[in-house]
């Protein structure tokens, strides 16, 4: 998900993806220990959703206060 597209979101849209990628990366974590994870690239890339829909949520909160 680019930065254009979660700009475009509303502050309650961008907190379920939020919660919705936390509980994947669990999974995927999760997967990785057990050895079933083949893709361990999708991690990282996956933690950087992660701060882009964080730093994003911020920023609309600032801009409302």
């Amino acid at each position: 998900m680019t930065s254009k597209e979660i700009r475009e979101l509303s502050p309650v849209e961008i907190t379920a993806k939020l919660r919705e990628s936390r509980d994947q990366l669990l999974q995927m974590r999760l997967r990785k220990q057990t050895g079933q994870l083949e893709k361990t690239h999708e991690l990282r890339a996956l933690r950087k959703t992660i701060a882009r829909l964080e730093t994003i949520l911020n920023e609309k909160g600032r801009q409302a206060a």
